[in-house]
């Protein structure tokens, strides 16, 4: 199929459904998801956004001010703490209990508001790494129209882009647990280290890239095509001071350059 017919086959999708809660972080595929599912069903669509220590506040505004712009009914839910023993002690199997946790008042969201369907932003990408978060959604009835209809997230990057959806071509971002190794705990503090380290490299000019927490280390990941660009701009001094003053002791780049998911290498 090709991502038309793919887009074609998601609205058709949407539109045998009354309504639709959509779980929008304001990533490259929620927002498409979102915008797609206004179109089809006007305002029967409800956008839930999670505001919790796990997200940058970037990312909460981004999504406020896209819902307020597309006139999408918008709730955020504040999670002050994900009190959850094996969140916080960052196993493996974390997003799993994450996943079920936020999901879980979503649901709560809908239910107040009369809303039997739930959706999510997965594409069909994220069938090839390593999600325990995908078999929550699963357990508690969340539908992923985006992988239903078989889009990559290439192709959502090239129908965003197409359909003037500002997110075309927006960083992939995950959230900050993500930047900390596995069973090496969880704390305000780590996440609060990695969201302004990343936040100052993108004022630098750089966007797709990660601040990875090895404890005293900060390990950045750059496109390849941005490591000498880091090296020789001068950014690579001012990044190691600004992320010293933050308690790293260390900075260091990565050779092998950003990819996602690189924490699932030790697994």
């Amino acid at each position: 199929m090709t991502p038309i017919q793919k887009l074609k086959l998601l609205k058709n999708n949407l539109s045998k459904l009354d309504n639709l809660t959509v779980a929008f972080s304001g990533g490259v595929d929620s927002t498409f998801l979102l915008k797609i599912a206004k179109d089809v069903l006007n305002e029967n669509v409800l956008a839930v956004t999670v505001n919790a220590f796990i997200h940058t506040k970037k990312e909460i505004q981004e999504s406020i001010n896209y819902a307020s712009e597309i006139y999408v009914k918008h709730t955020v839910i504040h999670v002050n703490d994900i009190n959850i023993k094996e969140f916080i002690d960052n196993l493996p199997e974390r997003c799993y209990f994450c996943k079920k946790e936020i999901f879980t008042k979503i649901i709560e969201i809908s239910n107040e508001n009369d809303i039997n369907n739930i959706a999510d932003g997965s594409n069909i990408d994220d069938l090839s790494d390593f999600r325990p978060g995908m078999k929550a959604l699963k357990e508690l009835g969340i539908m992923s129209p985006l992988k239903e209809a078989g889009l990559t997230k290439q192709e959502i990057r090239d129908l965003s882009k197409m359909l003037d959806i500002p997110t075309w071509n927006k960083p992939s971002f995950a959230c900050l647990a993500s930047r900390i190794p596995y069973n090496h705990k969880i704390t305000p503090q780590k996440l609060d280290m990695i969201e302004k380290s990343e936040e100052y490299i993108s004022q630098l000019g750089f966007k797709q890239f990660r601040v990875r927490h090895h404890g005293e280390i900060a390990r950045i990941e750059l496109e390849q095509n941005e490591i000498l660009k880091f090296l020789e701009s001068g950014s690579s001094d001012k990044v190691c001071k600004y992320l010293k003053s933050l308690g790293f002791s260390y900075v260091t780049i990565d050779l092998m350059g950003y990819r996602t998911g690189s924490m699932n290498e030790v697994l």
